[in-house]
């Protein structure tokens, strides 16, 4: 297998069922790669949130731009560049952007991320 390299501007932008703004990276089951994860890159505006949702896998958010409040159960963090926040399996979580700027940031999913296991809260 040869490097595999992909430009966020070059992956279709969707809207997710948490009303982040996706754009898939890569997953596992999208390709021939030998990782079991999905890598998206998420953009929230500012004075917006994500829904509240959960998910059966295990995430991690990687912030790259903005600040926003990490909420996951009944705990609230700030986030902002540098950060990585840990979600634990079905555990209620949203993110809100308290920035004047987008939040950005990559979405990390072990096992890779499919509709059926997430839930709108």
């Amino acid at each position: 297998m040869s490097i595999v390299v992909r430009d966020v501007q070059k992956c279709k932008e969707f809207a997710a069922g948490d009303d982040s703004l996706l754009r898939e990276l890569f997953h596992a089951h999208k390709g021939d790669f030998s990782f079991h994860y999905s890598l998206a890159h998420a953009v929230v505006a500012p004075g917006k949130r994500t829904k509240r949702h959960q998910i059966r896998f295990s995430e991690v958010y990687y912030v790259l731009e903005g600040w926003g409040m990490m909420h996951v159960g009944h705990e609230i963090k700030k986030v902002y560049p540098g950060c990585a926040a840990y979600i634990p399996p079905f555990a209620q979580q949203y993110i809100e952007n308290i920035g004047k700027v987008d939040l950005k940031f990559l979405c990390i999913v072990d096992p890779a991320w499919k509709p059926e296991a997430e839930k709108i809260l």
